[in-house]
């Protein structure tokens, strides 16, 4: 783990790891979000959500694929987030994953960054 991660989650084809920056829990999978590994991103999520951060930012710069499974999970989540006066933010999608919130219209429902430095630096006071 890196300097400053909170926790982390793996299987054969995704890892997560969490930290804490300001008041945003930064979340960040690498590999494979889909049907097989969508509960190791859910379950961070939902833990952070139900520890108070309305803040989530998922750092995508590691992300190499997203199915439906995944979108639903990121989806569901920006829900939660939203109802706690908070929000989803997306950072750094390399574009096979960028294209499938593209052609789904979810990159209309979430605030997209560039960078997770940008993501973060937009976090409010």
């Amino acid at each position: 783990m890196d300097r400053g991660t909170v926790g982390s989650a793996q299987s054969g084809r995704l890892l997560v790891e969490v930290r804490e920056a300001g008041a945003s829990a930064v979340v960040t999978p690498a590999g494979e979000l889909d049907h097989h590994t969508a509960d190791l991103l859910r379950e961070p999520l939902e833990d952070y959500l139900g520890r108070g951060f309305a803040r989530l930012v998922v750092d995508c710069s590691r992300l190499e694929f997203c199915d439906s499974t995944g979108l639903n999970v990121l989806l569901g989540a920006r829900l939660k987030a939203e109802a706690a006066g908070g929000g989803v933010h997306l950072a750094g999608m390399l574009p096979v994953v960028a294209r499938v919130f593209e052609i789904t219209g979810a990159d209309a429902v979430f605030t997209v960054h560039d960078t997770l430095e940008a993501a973060l630096v937009d976090e409010p006071d």
